[in-house]
């Protein structure tokens, strides 16, 4: 009969086997050089005698030290980043304890150049790992392909690219996000027109986080209501007036009843409150994240769904899996860690832990 997990010790293993201790050693931590035969040898006494090595304290009595570079866009308190921010502290806490530090840069989401300076720093001081949401395609693939160059796993939060180098991702499927949104809005009926509310991003077009969920909703629609017209409404989040004055433009030729209205980021809020001081009722509205601007539009039904989930969570388990692969050498079971897709109203909303 196996020992009991806590009273097997490496020399148990090496005698089982029939191995030296630094046979054993060199098998759990995957260095140095062992034959095939006494590879195996050692992994089939390892699973029959139930031993799990503590490698975190291994590592600690090594004295050897990771470093992580979380990538994130500039935040403030209430955005959605801050959230993410949050989660990236909590995953860092829990780190920290193996000799792993966590550090955080942000970069504008609406300055491309801010976020090629990001990169550079990242790079000139290459780090362990690096965890990435990915805001700008082009220069995200640049700096991820030196990454790979020096050999440093990276993860994507929250959106992800389609290249292939990448850890693993945590955060929504994003494509099916966006046709969970068109079916909410539509709810069966044949809507004639439907606004999609845009932010307007960098001046030179380079970043579209949302693409892949905006793209998503668009198949549904093709697909189940080819005759909706789909109109995009570009505003700026940082501008009230702007915003006003383009939403006025938007809807100056509509009823209450056809406000059809959709926005695939966090920002549902900004078209709650132009919709409350202008006074239009019975728009049906759809919008993602749970920020507190949102639930308390959500609250007062001038928006009627939020698509919403755990960011922080994400950035967590994010910090945790770069851990687990600078330390122990595993990877996430899935490369693809999606996260549910959380279906709020104005019932349920006040339960979302």
């Amino acid at each position: 009969m196996a020992k009991a997990d806590n009273q097997i010790t490496i020399n148990d293993v090496a005698r089982a086997a029939g191995v030296s201790k630094g046979t054993v050693d060199r098998v759990i931590h995957n260095r140095g050089e062992v034959s095939r035969k006494s590879r195996e040898k050692v992994l089939r006494v390892i699973e029959e005698l139930g031993y799990s090595p503590n490698v975190y304290a291994s590592m600690l009595a090594s004295q050897k030290r990771h470093r992580i570079v979380a990538l994130i866009p500039e935040c403030s308190e209430g955005d959605f980043w801050s959230l993410t921010a949050k989660g990236l502290a909590d995953g860092a806490e829990a780190v920290q304890r193996y000799g792993i530090q966590t550090q955080v840069l942000s970069y504008d989401q609406y300055d491309v150049d801010s976020f090629r300076n990001a990169c550079s720093g990242v790079l000139s001081d290459l780090p362990s790992g690096v965890i990435v949401a990915p805001m700008f395609r082009s220069e995200t693939l640049r700096f991820v392909n030196e990454l790979t160059v020096h050999g440093i796993p990276y993860i994507y939060i929250d959106s992800k690219l389609d290249d292939d180098g990448y850890m693993s991702y945590f955060g929504m499927p994003m494509y099916q996000s966006g046709y969970l949104c068109a079916d909410i809005l539509m709810e069966g009926r044949d809507m004639k027109k439907v606004f999609l509310v845009r932010i307007a991003r960098d001046k030179k077009g380079l970043s579209d986080p949302t693409v892949a969920r905006r793209t998503g909703f668009i198949d549904y629609m093709t697909r189940h209501f080819p005759s909706a017209e789909l109109v995009n409404v570009f505003i700026d989040p940082k501008d009230r007036n702007d915003i006003f004055a383009k939403l006025d433009e938007a809807f100056a030729s509509e009823t209450d009843s056809g406000l059809n209205i959709v926005m695939f980021n966090s920002r549902v809020h900004l078209v709650a409150d132009y919709l409350r001081e202008r006074g239009h009722k019975g728009c049906r509205v759809v919008g993602f994240d749970a920020l507190d601007r949102n639930l308390a539009a959500l609250r007062d039904g001038v928006v009627q769904v939020l698509i919403a989930q755990h960011s922080d969570r994400q950035a967590a388990a994010a910090v945790n899996a770069l851990a687990d692969a600078l330390i122990l050498g595993t990877k996430p079971a899935k490369k693809d860690n999606y996260t549910q897709m959380d279906i709020l109203n104005r019932y349920n909303c006040d339960y979302y832990l």
